[in-house]
């Protein structure tokens, strides 16, 4: 089908070509031969008259045109995939839909894990798949490769709906035979002692360090580091070290593990985990249904945090 003299199905191609940048690898994406989306690639740049991809070194850049249109682009495809393939009614007790969503380890054990036990005996069709986040997380939001995103609000999708779960705050937690932790750790200590500290991202990055050394010019004493939030606990037992912990984690862990939780001598933000869904899925009553029931599953499984009961 032609549309003001474009092939319509060549805007899946083009689709391909300005998310990969590669031909091969979008010829794959999209279920064509190289060589059919070569001539795809040609039959886009006579319509459009601009090169739309170009070589520089080893790799292809986009052109300013193609940049202007790999959003809209990209937009309007999820919008008719959304349309065509949304139904128009859900029942939770006999679909076999599958959702995804993107949660930390933290958020799938205080919330996710309980919020999916419940999933399992009211929607026993349906299956869920867990993704960690990662350094995409916002553009597969964007593209609509998942269903509901979960993370702290800074790093949410711009221009897209979402709704607070739940607050948090931060302790510290010590084994509890670590002879150096008293009842309480003061301000000195902390930065004294030796600390497990979790890492994200593509570039690895320590949690909290760029917030430490721009609040206090100082930076802790990092012995050990996790590639998550749940291996910590494990990693401070039997040891001197201490780490900071949400709270909510912290407490999660302290029921079977031989943990002190201790106050911070710090004033470190209290944070918001928020649950996020495209725009064009808020037509959509299944992704509506497990926002929902991740909502209604929070509210009935949190009190107020020390720092929210503070400010009534």
């Amino acid at each position: 089908m032609k549309f003001e003299k474009l092939d319509l199905n060549l805007l899946v191609a083009l689709d391909a070509l300005l998310t990969e940048r590669n031909v091969s690898v979008a010829a794959e994406r999209v279920h064509l031969s190289q060589s059919a989306m070569s001539g795809a690639l040609n039959r886009l740049r006579e319509f459009f008259k601009d090169e739309l991809l170009m070589n520089i070194g080893r790799r292809m850049v986009l052109t300013p045109r193609a940049e202007s249109l790999a959003e809209p682009v990209a937009e309007m495809l999820l919008q008719v995939k959304t349309m065509i393939t949304t139904p128009p009614e859900f029942d939770p007790s006999t679909s076999d839909r599958r959702f995804s969503v993107i949660a930390s380890d933290y958020v799938t054990d205080v919330l996710l894990a309980g919020t999916l036990r419940r999933i399992h005996a009211e929607a026993p069709g349906i299956s869920i798949e867990v993704l960690l986040p990662d350094d995409t997380l916002t553009e597969r939001l964007e593209r609509g490769e998942i269903d509901l995103l979960i993370n702290l609000e800074p790093y949410l999708a711009p221009f897209h709906p979402r709704e607070v779960l739940f607050e948090d705050d931060f302790v510290l937690v010590a084994w509890a035979e670590n002879d150096l932790v008293g009842d309480a750790v003061s301000f000195d200590q902390f930065f004294d002692l030796t600390h497990v500290a979790v890492q994200h991202g593509r570039n690895r990055h320590p949690a909290f360090e760029q917030w430490f050394l721009e609040r206090f010019g100082r930076t802790r004493r990092v012995e050990v580091f996790s590639p998550n939030f749940s291996l910590v606990p494990q990693l401070v037992l039997g040891t001197r070290r201490i780490a900071t912990m949400h709270r909510r984690h912290a407490e999660h862990y302290a029921r079977f593990l031989p943990l002190r939780l201790l106050a911070s001598p710090l004033d470190i933000p209290t944070v918001r985990e928020m649950v996020q869904w495209h725009k064009f899925k808020r037509r959509d009553p299944g992704v509506q249904w497990l926002q929902r029931t991740l909502r209604d599953h929070a509210a009935s499984l949190f009190q107020p945090s020390p720092a929210e009961a503070a400010k009534d």
